[in-house]
């Protein structure tokens, strides 16, 4: 099994593991998409993006997939690449999708400074506003009942389906680059420009602060189990640690910065993305 996925002409934004684990789909600067299996053959190339493709994610299901694309669109495809839907309605980047744990909607953030709700025809549902700045990262909690962003503003924010702001958690002295759910949804770990990792309980409460990248936390991903957090950087690496903040393991091979990580779904493998063109597993 090659560990090394070739083939982006552009540098890698986004990696995610299909539901099943058996595929990763990647969504790069060369404005594709691949879906891989994880022998790293590239069965399929998904083509329709004018610019960036800043973000991936599988539904639930694993019969579609979502793309973010610095052309303000997003784009809903089945697995043999066909376009299914183009969502229209951000003025800026779309920098961040996610489904909804029942497939049923997706979140969307912009740098307009908005997050979006979708239903999978396209239609917009609500526009969360609030945040001052771009918005790097959108997640929604496992019941599926809340979204965390992720600012340039330096906060995340947590809200409920209406768009109502429940809180605002502020502790980093820079940009947020990412946002993630706890498996169980009783925390949120989030990645910044300042070089640190940090984890929150719900009420915004900084429970511990991850110290050992050299440059821009670019990515943070939960292990299924919720024991292990994941980091990819600007410093080339991707960092393991356990929820104390201990370092287990640091991942070196990539020959340019980390954009972004993600767990199988098994919690065995973890696949990066990076500027060197690349996907490693």
């Amino acid at each position: 099994m090659s560990n090394i996925f070739e083939g982006h002409e552009d540098s890698v934004r986004s990696v995610a593991f299909s539901p099943d684990g058996t595929m990763i789909a990647s969504g790069s600067y060369d404005k594709t998409i691949k879906l891989w299996n994880l022998e790293g053959r590239i069965l399929q190339t998904f083509e329709g993006h004018k610019s960036i493709v800043n973000s991936v994610a599988f539904s639930p299901d694993g019969t579609k997939i979502a793309s973010g694309s610095s052309d303000d669109k997003i784009k809903l495809w089945n697995l043999e690449g066909q376009e299914l839907k183009t969502f229209e309605g951000h003025k800026d980047w779309v920098k961040s999708v996610a489904f909804s744990p029942d497939g049923t909607m997706i979140a969307s953030g912009s740098y307009d400074k908005t997050i979006k709700l979708w239903n999978l025809e396209g239609l917009l549902l609500q526009t969360f506003e609030g945040h001052e700045d771009w918005v790097n990262s959108v997640a929604f909690s496992p019941d599926g009942t809340m979204i965390a962003s992720g600012s340039w503003d330096k906060t995340i924010k947590l809200w409920n389906l209406e768009g109502h702001l429940l809180q605002t958690f502020e502790g980093h002295e820079d940009w947020v680059k990412s946002v993630a759910f706890s498996p169980d949804g009783s925390m949120i770990a989030s990645g910044g420009c300042d070089d640190t990792i940090k984890l929150w309980n719900l009420e915004g409460r900084l429970l511990q602060t991850f110290e050992g990248h050299k440059d821009w936390v670019n990515s943070v991903a939960f292990s299924p189990d919720g024991s292990i957090i994941a980091s990819g950087s600007y410093d080339k690496t991707v960092k393991l640690w356990n929820l104390e903040g201990r370092e287990l393991k640091t991942v070196e091979g990539h020959q340019g910065c980390v954009n972004s990580v993600a767990f199988s779904p098994d919690g065995s493998m973890i696949a990066s993305g990076s500027y060197d063109k690349t996907v490693k597993l």
